[in-house]
């Protein structure tokens, strides 16, 4: 027997294992899913929700469980085995790293197909008729964090009021800035993309970063609380609105909501470098960065309909430029890098091992 078609056995065997009676209750030993389940990245999570609804209507299959635990919870369960008590697909706002595929093949995830699906982008806007900025990194953080580096380098609650307190080369405006609610996958990508790296460039945060990451990251990835950042929901929309209504606020949300309000907002530029659907997808705008699934190989032709998920998740209609996901906040792929990405899909390569 082939190495594929004994992997292949191991898999079936694995999951029939728990449709076994006698092991109920054991690790592993829950029946067979009847319906596809991916976890991961809040930030994916829409996509995938998206997709796994236009799957469900058009198969009249189970309906897919998707779940939002970030990307590391998600890589995390993805890899603890082969089975039903693991997802099959594993969604993911940064690539797999070099210690969580070598957890996958010590738990006998041997196969990994790692698909690039899309870029995300996250903008910093005002109404048309605001100020403008050019923000460094390092404003978002000392504008918007919560504690901030004061005099001796201790941390002090952030006593900025006004943008130019924060940098004497922005505007002398008032800090009110509305951006997601902590459930929201576009905080996590704005904290992850500007708060955190921001942070960095202050020496004295960079040298936390590397001293204790943990405490590095609740100070990065915790926002002000005194009413200058404002969680406004869930719906972007009402954050675009709300940027007309208030005249000197600032809103955060994702790229699409941009494109489809350029009549009334307009974004603001990071490093010098102003968001577009090309900024984006070539990662010149800080604020951007490719989004992924796992998938696992091992579980195809055993969960029912997996194969076909995958591919509805690269289809012209979901993953193209104009597709139902590019209205969910996706940044296409480049057609040629597109075309490539769903070669990989239908063809199932695995992935060789992360260097890092």
């Amino acid at each position: 027997m082939t190495r594929t078609l004994l992997a292949a056995a191991s898999a079936v065997a694995l999951l029939a294992l728990g449709a076994c009676g006698d092991n109920a209750g054991a690790p592993g030993s829950q029946a067979p899913r009847a319906g596809i389940w991916a976890a991961g990245s809040s930030t994916v999570f829409p996509f995938s929700t998206r997709v796994a609804e236009n799957f469900q209507r058009t198969s009249g299959g189970a309906a897919p469980r998707v779940e939002s635990l970030g990307t590391g919870g998600g890589i995390q369960a993805f890899c603890q085995g082969v089975g039903p008590s693991t997802p099959d697909i594993a969604n993911a706002s940064r690539p797999m790293k070099k210690s969580e595929f070598e957890l996958c093949q010590k738990n006998g995830v041997t196969d990994i197909v790692e698909i690039k699906i899309g870029f995300d982008g996250i903008v910093i806007a005002t109404a048309r008729s605001g100020n403008s900025f050019n923000f460094r990194l390092e404003d978002l953080y000392l504008g918007l964090a919560k504690e901030v580096p004061g005099a001796g380098g201790a941390l002090v609650a952030n006593p900025a009021t006004t943008w130019q307190q924060v940098n004497p080369a922005l505007p002398a405006q008032r800090i009110q800035v509305y951006g997601p609610p902590p459930t929201s996958g576009t905080r996590d990508a704005f904290l992850e993309l500007g708060m955190a790296p921001g942070a960095k460039e202050i020496p004295s945060l960079a040298a936390l970063a590397a001293a204790d990451k943990d405490r590095f990251e609740t100070l990065a990835h915790t926002v002000r609380e005194d009413q200058l950042w404002i969680d406004s929901g869930e719906n972007d929309n009402a954050i675009v609105q709300t940027l007309t209504r208030t005249p000197g606020s600032l809103g955060v949300f994702g790229f699409s909501f941009l494109e489809q309000n350029m009549d009334t907002v307009k974004a603001e530029t990071i490093d010098g470098v102003a968001p577009s659907a090309d900024t984006i997808a070539d990662g010149s705008y800080p604020l951007a960065r490719s989004l992924y699934i796992y998938v696992k190989k091992q579980h195809v032709g055993v969960t029912p309909g997996l194969e076909q998920f995958v591919m509805e998740f690269m289809s012209e209609a979901a993953a193209g430029r104009g597709g139902y996901l590019q209205d969910r906040g996706l940044v296409p792929l480049p057609e040629d890098q597109l075309v490539a990405q769903r070669a990989i899909a239908q063809a199932l390569t695995v992935m060789t091992a992360p260097t890092k």
